[in-house]
This record gives structure tokens, sequence and C-alpha cells, in this order.
């Protein structure tokens, strides 16, 4: 449903447990929805209290045609991965993997969190990877905080995490044209979103993390992806502090089968990467035993 002139769908998105009480919103993919540019998974996650007690970890799991980006407010997490990465993540670091052909990877409390009450809160993308590249070798990028630009545009601190915006470049590579922003307000204030100021990419969305916000002067509500109608230029408003995300880029080169943490433009190759983590082929992550097996229910997610 429209909710302003430059928004053409409202999603709110789904409540998900990954594990031990471990809540995300899923905004995407929705079933009006695959895909922003190549982003075709949004996960949100926190903010929330971990204790001592809490076991969080994402165990080692696969995937394939996709990249991971990770992006944290608050916390740490240790990924590793069986190209041999280790690497903590914290907030405003941007942690890109590409899973191509395929990956295998683990998202863990790092040591020295687990005996203290800490706080986590993030967001989760996947970008499908261009046909062309759905096979390439995985590989991980690290961008630390300092790297990524930083500038003040109106009432809002932006900064470029990945792609091009206001004359500023996040050195993040990607295979296709990308755009993802963090945008906070520190306190009322507005701040035009013109395509012209961000290389023009052809689909475009606003995610409000924590507070409600106007958009062309009617309300977005907090945790809801408002996708922009194409080449719309919008105002974005804030009552007081508050923080969003804009995300977006080139349209995919074709529909997408999604299935577990499997992407591909071909059902039949996640058949196969089904069987061979099933046969235990795929590459291990050093340092990990434990192993989850594939969900009892084959290819339901393939419906959008």
């Amino acid at each position: 449903m429209s909710t302003a002139p430059g928004i053409e769908l409202a999603l709110k998105g789904h409540g998900k447990d990954l594990g031990g009480g471990f809540l995300v919103r899923r905004l995407l993919p929705a079933a009006p929805r695959q895909s922003v540019g190549p982003f075709l998974f949004f996960d949100h996650f926190g903010p929330v209290e971990q204790h001592p007690a809490d076991n969080h970890d994402v165990r080692p799991h696969p995937h394939i045609g996709l990249a991971t980006v990770t992006y944290l407010f608050e916390g740490a997490m240790l990924h590793r991965d069986s190209v041999g990465s280790m690497q903590r993540i914290e907030p405003g670091a941007i942690n890109w993997m590409t899973a191509g052909r395929g990956v295998v990877h683990s998202e863990r409390t790092p040591d020295d969190l687990r005996a203290v009450t800490r706080r986590s809160h993030g967001i989760q993308l996947w970008a499908a990877l261009p046909v062309a590249h759905e096979e390439v070798q995985p590989s991980f990028e690290h961008t630390p905080a300092h790297a990524i630009p930083t500038l003040t545009q109106e009432g809002a601190l932006i900064r470029v995490l990945i792609g091009s915006a206001f004359g500023c470049a996040s050195p993040v590579k990607t295979f296709a044209p990308t755009l993802y922003l963090d945008l906070r307000f520190p306190s009322a204030g507005e701040v035009t979103l013109n395509p012209r100021d961000d290389a023009g990419h052809a689909e475009r969305a606003i995610y409000c993390v924590d507070a409600d916000l106007e958009i062309d002067g009617q309300m977005l509500p907090a945790c809801t992806l408002g996708v922009l109608a194409p080449g719309a230029s919008v105002r974005v408003s804030a009552a007081g502090p508050a923080q969003c995300v804009l995300i977006g880029g080139a349209p995919l080169d074709g529909h997408r089968h999604m299935w577990w943490n499997f992407v591909s433009s071909r059902k039949e190759r996640i058949l196969q990467a089904a069987e061979d983590w099933a046969a235990r082929r795929m590459d291990k992550v050093p340092g990990e035993t434990e192993f989850i097996p594939l969900p009892e229910k084959r290819m339901a997610a393939d419906r959008h």
C-alpha cells in the first residue's frame, strides 16, 4: 500500500526466531516484493540485551549465489569462514562475504563478551550476485568504520556504507550498482534524498530503525521498509533523534530462487547445494565442529 507520494510500498516484515530466542525482524523477501536493487534479504536484529547465560551464536552454515552484508549499531560478533577468515565485527564496519560457488561461516559471541551483559543491534542483508558472478570464488572483505565516508547533509549525518552518494564513494567493492546509506538525525531535522545525489539508482527503499519518520509529510512507522517510487525525490523528516538506512541499486538481472541459506537463478543449483551440504562435501570452517542438518521441508521458500 502506498503511504506517501514518494513511496510505492510499505513493508512491516515479520518476526523470525533464529534459535535460542534470538528474534529478528525480516523485511525481505516479502510476498509483494522479492528485492530492492540487489538486496533480497533484510534482517534487523535488536536492540536486545544479552546475558552470560544466553547462547545466540550462529553455528556454521552454508551459502551460495549471494553476498552477506553485516553492519552493527551495537555489540560485537566473531566471523569465521571456510575461506580462512577470522574477523571481529564491531559497530560501524561493513563486512561483505561473497559466497559465490559456496562458503560456510559462523557468527559467534567473542570470548571476552560471553561472561558479561551486552547489547546487540544491527542489520544483515543478502545481496544476490549477478548471474555472471554466481559461481565466483568465495571471499571475505572487512572495511573498518574509520574507512567509511561520513558527511553532514542538511539535518542528517550520513555514512556512505556502500556505493556513492553526495559526492562520496565507499571503498567496498560490489558486483553490481549497489547503495547502502546510514542516516542519523541527532535531533529534529530533515534531509532530501534525490536520485541525482546517489548515482541515480533505479530501486531504493528507506528503513526506519528506531523512530517514526515523515516521508513527504506522511508517516512511515518505525521498523517499516518504505520502497520508493522509481526516480522519486523525497523529503525525510524526523521529529527528534532518529536513524534510518537507505538501500538500493540496479534491479536484479532476473528472478532468484531462495531456499534456506541458498540463492540462485537456477533451482537445480540449489538442489545440488543442498545435496553437497547433506553429504558434507562443502568446505569446513577451521576450528568449527558443529553441523546443522538441512531443514526437513525442502524448497518451501521458493514461493518468493
